[in-house]
């Protein structure tokens, strides 16, 4: 019953949407959010604007970058834990076959994101399913494709205990209700059943679609506890998993959202171009002799940090 209603309010709630599919941009110890200025993070796998690095970047900041995704006129920069492949001390990434951000319920948003707004969402210090906040988050794990569908025998944010025929997925969604007074207030509806408070004012609901391709990875597949493994976490276990997103949309192509009349898909053009077409330009590590991208050098580091 639990999976059925979860699943209900997850299709109900939709309407309106865009898509932005993401490429890679790098991975790195490093979260401007969390540990503004340093090197101390567990590892995270970048995507959107380039102009990121340990100093928190404001709209206008991003907006000088370039793009990793295929609409120009979204220069955010989105950032969730790299996912690795354990075999041994081994530790290899997993690339997602596909990074998409959606934007949902466009046209039920009030105001378009405001400049520099930064959100958080799940729990990195997750360790189990109690942790999760799922009704919060809707974060979930499972098999794409043909399955197998396992859900009901573990649970919803833990990894599937067999193979995936396509991809493994995960999904994220982020607060839609902000106090455009203090953009750094945005959980309130969340905790208090999605209302949103008078003075605040919803915004685009965003979520994180990734499609990890572990078929690629794992060649040989896995049974029970997948050899599996997030930067923020254990073996075998999701629960962790969280997303960060800096706003960095231009204002023309955020205004041009909240204009979807209820359409189930609306492409959002705007002063930098189609939205629908990769820039030319060529994304770049801004700063590529600071923190490091391997994974035992980055668990030093923390430790370093905290002793």
């Amino acid at each position: 019953m639990h999976l059925q209603l979860t699943a209900l309010a997850f299709t109900t709630a939709v309407t309106a949407l865009t898509v932005v599919e993401h490429k890679p941009l790098f991975r790195k110890n490093m979260d401007a959010l969390v540990s503004p200025g340093k090197y101390v993070s567990h590892m995270h796998s970048f995507y959107g604007s380039d102009a990121i690095n340990t100093t928190v970047p404001t709209t206008a900041d991003l907006q000088k970058g370039c793009p990793s995704g295929e609409n120009a006129n979204d220069m955010s920069v989105y950032w969730a834990p790299t996912l690795y492949y354990v075999n041994g001390d081994k530790y290899t990434e997993i690339y997602p076959a596909t990074f998409k951000t959606y934007y949902e319920n466009i046209d039920r948003a009030e105001i378009p994101f405001p400049p520099d707004l930064a959100m958080i969402a799940g729990n990195a210090s997750a360790k189990s399913q109690a942790d999760v906040k799922e009704n919060l988050n809707m974060l979930t794990w499972w098999c794409d494709g043909n399955g197998p569908e396992d859900r009901d025998k573990r649970p919803r944010a833990a990894l599937p205990l067999s193979t995936c025929s396509a991809h493994l997925q995960a999904i994220l969604r982020f607060p839609d209700c902000v106090n455009p007074n203090d953009i750094k207030q945005y959980d309130y509806a969340g905790n208090h059943g999605n209302k949103c408070p008078p003075g605040w004012k919803r915004i685009p609901s965003l979520r994180f679609s990734i499609r990890y391709n572990t078929r690629s990875a794992i060649p040989g597949g896995w049974k029970g506890t997948p050899p599996i493994k997030l930067a923020c976490g254990e073996i075998g276990e999701g629960y962790c998993f969280h997303g960060d997103f800096i706003n960095g949309w231009y204002d023309d192509a955020a205004k041009t959202m909240l204009k979807a009349k209820g359409q189930s898909f609306l492409r959002i053009d705007g002063s930098q171009g189609n939205g629908k077409k990769y820039s030319s330009c060529k994304t770049r590590d801004q700063d590529p002799n600071g923190g490091t991208s391997d994974y035992h050098k980055s668990v030093e580091m923390m430790k370093a940090a905290h002793p």
